[in-house]
């Protein structure tokens, strides 16, 4: 069986998806820390990070209970008899496909090298690499990497706003919810289903869903495993990454005095801190 499935695929230092197993455990810390002295009655003052906290909530036990009902059984399937290397392959496609997002907002945040850059990959790969098949862009020294129009926002200086759980898709933000029109809009799985139909788009979007959340197999198992209260643990770590990912991995040392990277955001007596 292949049990090493879950690990990302990245081999640019700074999009490397090793770094999110690196903010999981030191947010398992933080979390551990916080949610030993929570009192019983859950009753805190409201989180000025995340003033919907009630609606996000439900929003997660909605979305972990369809996951661990439909999604867990297909991906544990998909993992144990899908052979690692057809997996690779259909990750590329997929990464492939959603690249143009990449490219737009590599040139949005005045990173122009690496705009050319990201476009000379998605040629290559589409190409040479048999639709996005296979990464022969990465054998050319042509990187991957992870730009979307929610890091632009925080580029240009736009506040995340209040944590947001959407439904079915996950954890975000006032800021970065605006990335899910911009990303189906420039991905070429959209245009796709436009041209051919339903019928040829639907299947694909599917299987993309399959591997996207085998991908976060390793994440899901830590979140399992170390987490008193998981929802906390995937709001503190989605928006710790939010901000790496923002900042290139060069976070400014103001941003560690700031929500969310305080030590323990519980006082000793259990109160949220103001």
């Amino acid at each position: 069986m292949n049990e090493n499935r879950g690990i990302l695929r990245n081999t640019n230092p700074i999009t490397n998806h090793s770094y999110l197993i690196v903010i999981l455990l030191f947010v398992c810390i933080i979390v551990l820390q916080g949610c030993a002295s929570v009192p019983k009655n859950g009753d805190l003052e409201t989180d000025p990070v995340d003033p919907h906290e009630k609606i996000n909530r439900a929003s997660y036990d909605f979305t972990d209970k369809v996951d661990r009902t439909v999604f867990v059984p297909i991906v544990n399937a998909y993992i144990d008899y899908v052979p690692n290397a057809a997996q690779r392959s259909i990750g590329n496609f997929y990464d492939n496909l959603s690249y143009p997002n990449v490219m737009l907002n590599s040139f949005l945040q005045g990173k122009v090298k690496q705009g050319a850059s990201d476009t000379l990959r998605f040629f290559v790969n589409s190409t040479v690499g048999m639709l996005g098949l296979f990464d022969m862009a990465s054998h050319m020294g042509l990187q991957k990497n992870d730009e979307d129009f929610g890091q632009t926002l925080g580029v240009w200086g736009v506040d995340p706003g209040s944590y947001l759980f959407i439904p079915l898709v996950g954890p975000s933000s006032e800021r970065d919810v605006t990335n899910i029109p911009v990303g189906i809009f420039t991905n070429v799985l959209f245009y796709a289903g436009l041209a051919v139909g339903s019928y040829f788009a639907a299947p694909l979007t599917i299987l993309g869903a399959i591997d996207k959340r085998a991908r976060l197999v390793g994440a899901m198992r830590i979140r399992d495993e170390a987490a008193i209260d998981p929802y906390l643990f995937v709001r503190e770590a989605s928006m710790q990454q939010r901000e790496f990912l923002v900042h290139d991995g060069r976070l400014p040392l103001d941003l560690y005095d700031s929500e969310p990277f305080q030590d323990n955001p519980f006082e000793k007596d259990g109160k949220k801190k103001k």
